[in-house]
């Protein structure tokens, strides 16, 4: 059990669980997007393309590459210390992955109850189908915004605070509250963001800090895998 919970948190083991991942999403855009891609493409894939335009990069796979190349650079950097038993290890990410998700939906179930208990009532929930298109977009939405918030974000700004001789105690609770707020508060801009609600706001902050604990404890593989089942479960439960 601890070399599994030691292999998790490896490159390789990152690689295994996020590519698969990122195939469906990327291919799943291609097929069904026709030719309208933009309208499949998640808020923190849809941000990162945009900055790259702006610098006047405009290559499709740009982003996906980036990611790619950079799981693929990391393992090659830790190949003599991957996993043994890569197949259980990959099979172990998956049933966390599934089970951080349930529990994040459990807990967005219960929200509602403990926000009307504070006098910041929530709509009620409810279940409804998803179209294909909008599952990808959920898969997406995984990759990308812990690629953003916690590998990005929370990552540097963690090794950054700690290079201006800030001690680590402080350092990465500190990025960890940054990312979780960025990435609460970012579902909030833009043409197409929602409607400031502070309940909301509150969840998706506490649901940042969830996932960030998941990446520095369990990898970002289980973080991705997790985001982006919890993201599939809350699209189906809530109206």
């Amino acid at each position: 059990m601890t070399e599994y919970l030691k292999s998790t948190r490896h490159s390789f083991s990152a690689l295994m669980l996020v590519l698969p991942l990122l195939m469906v999403y990327e291919g799943g855009v291609l097929v069904l997007g026709a030719s309208q891609h933009a309208e499949l493409r998640n808020g923190a894939d849809a941000w990162i393309r945009n900055y790259l335009v702006a610098a006047g990069i405009n290559f499709a796979w740009t982003l996906p590459l980036l990611l790619s190349g950079y799981l693929v650079g990391a393992t090659a950097w830790e190949w003599k210390t991957r996993p043994k038993n890569q197949v259980s290890t990959f099979f172990g990410m998956i049933v966390e992955s599934v089970l951080y998700a349930v529990v994040l939906w459990a807990i967005w179930r219960n929200f509602p109850a403990v926000m009307a208990q504070l006098g910041l009532p929530l709509n009620d929930i409810g279940f409804k189908p998803l179209p294909t298109q909008q599952v990808i977009r959920y898969i997406g939405a995984g990759i990308y915004e812990e690629t953003l918030f916690r590998l990005a974000l929370f990552g540097l700004l963690s090794v950054l605070l700690q290079l201006i001789l800030i001690p680590k105690f402080i350092a990465v609770p500190f990025a960890a509250i940054v990312g979780a707020v960025a990435f609460s508060a970012a579902h909030h801009l833009g043409a197409n963001g929602e409607v400031m609600r502070t309940p909301t706001f509150v969840f998706r902050t506490v649901a940042g800090l969830l996932f960030t604990a998941l990446y520095v404890g369990r990898g970002f593989g289980v973080a991705v895998g997790a985001h982006a089942g919890y993201n599939v479960l809350v699209g189906v439960g809530v109206e």
